[in-house]
Parts: structure tokens; C-alpha cells; sequence
């Protein structure tokens, strides 16, 4: 049972960090709240967030996590994959119809070599938005003068017009042969309505025809119809059966991408949020040490301490970047994970200063606690990475304003929460909550140099090393030198 004296200073804790929040929100937006972007139909990933887990540009100039994943064959099937990567699905439904699909991808790998490949789509492409001239008129005499003049006119022009007839044509004959295919037949998924679209597209009169026939038998005369045709009332039709190509190529992507690193297809549940695994790695790591992941309800806030370099930033990259792909409805870099989906992925990892604008660094952490705070005020269900919040401020400060985020944060029911934090009294403090897990990551000082085996363990981390990193760098016997030299030289 605490005593008396235990509940005023906590209270007296509150109040001050309570205060101290107030200043900061007053200081941060003296006119309103803070507004998310629209809401729409997809997990809400913001522009932090992807810098955070290098989803687009990595560190260094390193091929960041959207290079690692690309096996698209096609420049627009990468188009159509970084499309999906901005837009991640909230809803299990649509993520397990992904799920379905690279399945069956990847149960019938060869069939999917039969796509039309990057330079006839390339082609196709160049055809339907050329500016070459083509008949206008419909019948009799008009149309027949107007043929011959292409015919006998300019012949470059003549020439490029029934190559991409026949360029067409050829396209067209694969797309039908491959919808064909009978593995097809069955395809489940976001596959299904992409080759039921596909299918419908092909029926249509002109493009059925061009499908089912050998266009080399095909006169001059019927190539210029056929080009008028193609280029006036089929263009809409084929511009969407090459999107459909490349959405294709993008989901084959992801199905290679999850075959060839060996990485799982998540169980995707509905209910309240949670995140549960083993052997999650960080996919930019060589020789990965594998960690598990449990967060949920009710221990919906997982407090992680350790000394530098002990894994903490890696870990909670490689959680974000698990939970991140499982939206996508791909695999994962991990043994096996369970998760429901939320609304909000946030992190603050590298938060960063802008001079120009006036925002020093605590503001922008303060900024980033409040952008997680307002989504949970909306109702939203939110999964967040805190990478040792509120450093940017006081050693006191920071104590009293993480104990009562985070407590209120653990508060919230269908939010699950990863912190990282050197402030080991705010775990203890903690550590007690039934909706509080704590583990942590130590470094082995027992012989020689600091050696980390980067093994996430429960408990709390009481480990000290900055003045041994310090000693173990050298800094203090380059400091001892200054000495010996200044005592040297006496006073000045």
C-alpha cells in the first residue's frame, strides 16, 4: 500500500508536468487544435513517419526499403507499387484479399511470365498517345481518298501507324491468352476483380476480334480503320488494360519480393489493436538478431530501456516496419506475426530542428506527442514508435512530462504503443500498471570492450555506460594530454 507522503508527491508530480503541458500546447498553437490530413479509407501513414522506417529514401543514400521490396518488371508496374506503398489498407478485409492473391501468385509463379512485358506496354503506350495523323472520315469517297494519301503520303508516318496496329494487336493477344490461362480460373482476391476486369475489357467487339485473329492477314486498308478504331473508341479501354498490367506486375512484385527474402504472411484478426510475433528482424540488416513482439490489450504499451547501441531505435524500426508491410498486405520480416490493424501509424524517431521556421527540437518532439494525442483524441486507432521522447528538454522536465503521456496513452483501449527511453525511473514508475509491459536490452562489460548480443529481455535496464563508451573511445586520455600539457606549461 503506498503511504500518504507517495500520493503528494505524485500528485505534485502530475501537477507540474500537467502545467508544463499546457505551457507547451499554448506556446504550439495559440488559435486551435491541430488538424490530420482528410480522412480517407486507408491506414494514415504521414510524411515523419515514412522518413522514420526509410520507406522511400534511406539514410546515407542506401537503397531504402521501397528499393529492397521492387521486383516490378515494368515502369509503370513500380508506379503502380510505390501507389500502394503510399496507400496501405486499414481494414482486414481488403488486406486479406491482397494476402489471397500473392498466395496464389506465388502457387503459380509461371503463369504470370505470360504478361505482356515492359517494352510492349512501353509501345502500346508511345501508340495510343502519338501524335500521328489517322483517317477522320467514316464512308464513301472521302474515306477512300483519305486512305490513299496515307498510304502514298508520307511513309515514315504510314509505316509507324501499322507497326502500332500490329504492336497493338500483339499486346491485346497476350493479355486474352494470359486472363485465359486456367490457374486463372479460380484466382481469389484482389486478383479476381482485376482479371474479371481485365476479361470484361477484352470482350469488347474490336478488341475481341484483334484477339482471336492472326493481324498479319490484316490489309493496309483494314489497319487504318482498325488504327481509328483504337486510338479514338478503345483508347479509354486499353490505357485501363495496361493499368491492369501494371497493377499485375506490382502484386506479382510483392509476391516475389515475399518468396525470395523469405519473409511470412501475417494472421490478419479483427478486434482491438494488437501486434504479436516472433522473430521480427530489421530488413536492412545483414545478420538481423530476431526479437519478438507482444503488444496489445491490455499491455498496450511496451517501455523499452538499454544503453546506447544496444538495439532499442533498431527494434522499434523493425516493429514499425513489420506492422507498416503487414497493411500492404504482404510479408513480413518476421517468423510469424499476428496483428490487427489500426487507423494510424506514427513514429518520432528522427525528429529533427528547423531554424527557418523557428521550431527548435523539444517543439518538434512536442509537436509529435501532440500529433499522436490528437489522433487518439479522435477516436482513431493508433500505432506508435516514441524513440526517447522529450530529450530535447531538462532531465526533470522530461521525467515528469513522459510518466504522464505515457500513463495517459496507456490509457487508451484500442491503441497499442512502443517507447524507447534512457529515463529508467519512468519505467519503474510504470512497470506497475497493468497496461504497461517493460523490457530491455543490456550490453555484456564483464571482459573487454562492451559487446551487445542485441536480445530484447523483460525488465528494466539499469546499466550506465556513457562514462565507459567515453573511456573505451579514448576521449578522456585525449583529455588527459590537454591537462598534462596546460600543467606544463604553467600559468599563462
Amino acid at each position: 500500500m503506498k503511504r500518504r507522503g507517495d500520493r503528494d508527491e505524485r500528485d505534485e508530480r502530475d501537477d507540474r508536468a500537467h502545467t508544463w503541458l499546457r505551457r507547451i500546447a499554448v506556446r504550439l498553437d495559440p488559435v486551435g487544435p491541430v488538424r490530420e490530413e482528410p480522412p480517407h479509407d486507408g491506414l494514415i501513414v504521414d510524411e515523419q513517419t515514412y522518413r522514420d522506417l526509410e520507406v522511400f529514401e534511406a539514410q546515407g543514400g542506401a537503397p531504402s526499403l521501397f528499393d529492397l521490396l521492387n521486383r516490378c518488371r515494368t515502369a509503370g508496374g513500380a508506379d503502380a507499387l510505390k501507389l500502394r506503398f503510399r496507400r496501405p489498407f486499414r481494414h482486414a478485409d481488403r488486406i486479406r484479399a491482397v494476402q489471397e492473391s500473392l498466395r496464389h501468385i506465388m502457387d503459380n509463379r509461371p503463369a504470370f511470365d505470360h504478361l505482356p512485358d515492359s517494352a510492349m506496354l512501353t509501345s502500346l503506350e508511345h501508340y495510343l498517345h502519338s501524335n500521328l495523323s489517322l483517317l477522320t472520315s467514316t464512308r464513301g469517297l472521302d474515306e477512300l481518298v483519305e486512305a490513299l494519301s496515307f498510304r502514298y503520303g508520307d511513309r515514315k508516318v504510314f509505316r509507324e501507324t501499322l507497326a502500332g496496329v500490329h504492336r497493338t494487336a500483339t499486346s491485346i493477344r497476350l493479355m486474352a491468352r494470359f486472363a485465359a490461362r486456367p490457374e486463372l480460373a479460380q484466382a481469389p482476391g484482389e486478383l479476381a476483380q482485376k482479371l474479371a476486369e481485365m476479361r470484361e475489357l477484352l470482350e469488347r467487339p474490336l478488341l475481341a476480334g484483334l484477339g482471336a485473329q492472326d493481324d498479319t492477314a490484316m490489309s493496309w486498308w483494314q489497319a487504318l480503320r482498325v488504327d481509328r478504331q483504337l486510338r479514338r473508341e478503345e483508347r479509354p479501354a486499353l490505357e485501363q488494360l495496361m493499368r491492369l498490367c501494371f497493377d499485375l506486375d506490382a502484386l506479382v512484385s510483392m509476391a516475389d519480393a515475399t518468396r525470395e527474402l523469405g519473409y511470412v504472411l501475417p494472421e490478419v484478426h479483427e478486434g482491438r489493436t494488437e501486434v504479436s510475433g516472433d522473430g521480427v528482424v530489421h530488413p536492412f540488416l545483414a545478420n538481423p538478431v530476431a526479437n519478438p513482439v507482444d503488444v496489445g490489450q491490455p499491455r498496450r504499451l511496451l517501455f523499452v530501456t538499454g544503453p546506447n547501441m544496444a538495439g532499442k531505435t533498431t527494434y522499434l524500426k523493425a516493429c514499425g516496419t513489420a506492422v507498416y508491410l503487414a497493411h500492404l498486405g504482404m510479408g513480413v520480416p518476421a517468423r510469424r506475426l499476428r496483428f490487427s490493424p489500426c487507423d494510424s501509424l506514427f513514429s518520432a524517431i528522427t525528429l529533427a530542428d528547423n531554424v527557418r521556421e523557428g521550431v527548435s527540437f523539444f517543439r518538434a518532439e512536442a509537436l509529435r506527442v501532440r500529433r499522436v494525442a490528437q489522433a487518439l483524441a479522435d477516436g482513431r486507432r493508433v500505432f506508435a514508435l516514441l524513440d526517447e521522447p522529450f530529450k530535447g528538454t531538462n532531465v526533470k522536465d522530461a521525467v515528469d512530462a513522459s510518466h504522464v503521456v505515457f500513463e495517459r496513452f496507456a490509457e487508451a483501449e484500442d491503441s497499442v504503443f512502443l517507447v524507447s527511453s534512457h529515463l529508467t525511473e519512468v519505467g519503474e514508475a510504470l512497470e506497475p500498471l497493468p497496461t504497461v509491459a517493460c523490457a530491455r536490452f543490456e550490453a555484456d562489460e564483464s571482459h573487454g570492450p562492451l559487446r551487445y548480443d542485441f536480445v530484447l529481455r523483460p525488465g528494466i535496464s539499469t546499466q550506465r555506460l556513457g562514462v565507459r563508451v567515453l573511456r573505451d573511445e579514448g576521449v578522456f586520455e585525449l583529455l588527459d594530454r590537454i591537462r598534462a600539457r596546460a600543467r606544463r606549461a604553467g600559468p599563462s
